[in-house]
């Protein structure tokens, strides 16, 4: 009963809806002045924190959950006990600033079709149909601008809720109706979403896509007109980024590329093959093992590895998007926020070498990665057994210090490059950073 309650009122208000992205798409995408300067402010953050965080935490077993052959009805009646008591925006938001992040991508509707914001386009969210009755949205869209902090907005392409959504490979044990698949009335609920995200809640980063792997282009060839969706939020909020984790090279109209658990370059994981592209790159991690809140998984990355995988995805000019995911009463986990303040340590005196910087003239070795900045070359020495490291570089190295304490390092020319003579370094250090004026 809930659930056709909540479909009848949903198909009722898409049915009512006008349509929000009308307009055909071009046929060249030609970025504006303020886009452009949105990619190059991005890339300097070099560092945001991902949040996943919805109805899927209250069952603490990750944002899937709903995936693993459970009936939409059953699930949607949780909405009524969610009821996150502890939240707290301006707490997030300070962690957040205080971890050294330079924005936040929040998670506005996952897969599981709940919407974490006050959409007028379904009943099925945070406002209506839970007792908080908060738009959290809103509150953390206030406490970022508070913080400095630009706020991006993750949106998913699937829903394994809607029965009008065209459903691919998962979410297909929900309980959907088949016969009730209808792409129009999806797709201009999404775009009537979108047009909201974009309207009532100040200037957005970027939107943030996910989902699309969900029909098998090789198989199932889909078309989910991706070209007016983009124009369409490109006009209402010109400098916001279009990004979409499609694990394939940047689409028409897309602004900065994803890769997913892996550095750009690397495939560990297999959601990362695709080639590298010309634009500003992106690399999400997990700080545990999930992205939703999942109460069995405390195997939490130490901030040694996420100071290196920091320090690998801005040598290979990519910011870092860390993960966290709150508990369902919308506290951070005790361990993250731990984290974070390792991390805002060590980026309070190592930031420079990190943000406004951009890969450097050596790509990664087996010892670290550089960044640069004008003239200075950032050489950061992961690996303590070294007592030397070349650099095949065709620059002159005018000098080189160490970035810690000023103190002189040895360089030497060779016919293709430059030897750095390093000094022993504890075990335990993190990162050997060396200052090269070229």
């Amino acid at each position: 009963m809930i659930k056709q309650t909540i479909y009848s009122a949903i198909l009722a208000l898409a049915a009512a809806s006008p349509a929000f992205a009308a307009e055909p798409a071009q046929s060249h995408y030609v970025p504006t002045a303020e886009n452009l300067a949105a990619r190059e402010q991005f890339a300097d953050h070099g560092f945001g924190v991902f949040i996943h965080w919805g109805l899927y935490s209250m069952f603490a077993q990750g944002e899937w959950y709903l995936n693993k052959g459970i009936s939409a009805d059953e699930y949607a009646k949780s909405a009524a006990a969610f009821y996150p008591a502890n939240f707290d925006a301006r707490a997030w938001a300070k962690a957040i600033k205080e971890a050294g992040a330079n924005y936040v991508c929040f998670t506005t509707r996952h897969h599981d079709g709940f919407s974490m914001f006050g959409t007028k386009q379904s009943p099925y969210n945070i406002v209506d149909a839970t007792p908080f009755g908060r738009d959290v949205l809103k509150e953390l869209a206030d406490a970022c601008a508070a913080e400095g902090l630009k706020l991006h907005l993750y949106y998913s392409h699937i829903d394994w809720t809607r029965p009008d959504y065209p459903s691919g490979r998962t979410g297909l044990s929900t309980g959907r109706d088949p016969k009730l698949r209808d792409w129009p009335s999806y797709y201009k609920f999404m775009n009537a979403q979108l047009t909201e995200l974009l309207t009532n809640y100040g200037p957005i980063g970027a939107i943030w896509f996910d989902g699309l792997w969900d029909h098998d282009e090789d198989k199932t060839p889909f078309d989910w007109q991706l070209g007016p969706q983009y124009e369409m939020i490109h006009r209402l909020q010109p400098q916001c980024l279009v990004a979409n984790n499609h694990h394939q090279v940047p689409f028409e109209g897309e602004d900065i590329q994803i890769f997913e658990r892996d550095l750009p370059g690397q495939n560990e994981h297999g959601l990362s093959g695709q080639d590298i592209s010309q634009l500003h790159l992106e690399t999400c991690q997990t700080m545990n093992g999930m992205w939703g809140y999942k109460i069995a998984d405390q195997e939490y990355k130490d901030a040694k590895t996420l100071i290196h995988y920091l320090v690998g995805a801005a040598g290979r000019g990519a910011n870092l998007l860390l993960n966290v995911g709150p508990q369902p009463d919308g506290s951070i986990p005790a361990t993250a926020l731990e984290r974070f303040k390792e991390m805002g340590q060590w980026l309070k005196e190592n930031g420079r070498t990190i943000y406004a910087t951009r890969a450097g003239d050596v790509a990664p070795q087996a010892w670290g990665a550089t960044t640069r900045s004008g003239d200075k070359l950032y050489v950061h020495v992961l690996d303590n057994e070294p007592a030397e490291i070349y650099l095949p570089l065709t620059a002159k190295i005018k000098k080189a210090t160490a970035f810690a304490d000023g103190s002189k390092i040895k360089t030497t020319k060779t016919p293709d490059g430059w030897v750095l003579t390093l000094p022993a370094r504890n075990t335990d250090t993190i990162d050997y950073i060396v200052e090269c004026q070229l």
